[in-house]
């Protein structure tokens, strides 16, 4: 017999990142949600739940599970600094749901910055 999980046990926490509301462009990796003030450069509204816009979740390229998060256009630069992370979060309820790495760009106060949309993958069982 081979190795398996099952799509809803993969797609638990996909759905979990999917409720996120608010992503962060920053300047670091913030080590909680209450570190994303601190590095925080810019910042948009998501609108959260599988397939309501923001967030597919579907079948991985490669294998497993995966959800993609929509770009998010010209999200408004509140602070200048070295962007180099992008960070999602249920902003009511205080929570960070996943961070990633991005090209390092600085960014300017009073500009807009655009993150283009991306996955996150759980792989099947090897």
């Amino acid at each position: 017999m081979g190795k398996a999980t099952p799509d809803a046990v993969l797609d638990a926490p996909l759905e979990s990142i999917a409720e996120a509301d608010t992503i962060y462009v920053c300047s670091d990796e913030p080590a909680n949600f209450a570190g994303i003030a601190a590095v925080a450069l810019a910042s948009g509204t998501l609108t959260p739940g599988d397939g309501n816009g923001d967030f597919t979740i579907g079948a991985g390229d490669v294998s497993g599970r995966q959800v993609t998060i929509a770009q998010q256009a010209d999200l408004a630069i509140a602070t200048s600094g070295e962007a180099d992370h992008v960070v999602v979060a249920d902003a009511d309820a205080q929570v960070l749901k996943q961070v990633t790495t991005c090209t390092p760009q600085a960014l300017t106060q009073g500009g807009t910055v655009t993150v283009g949309s991306y996955k996150i993958a759980f792989l099947d069982p090897q």
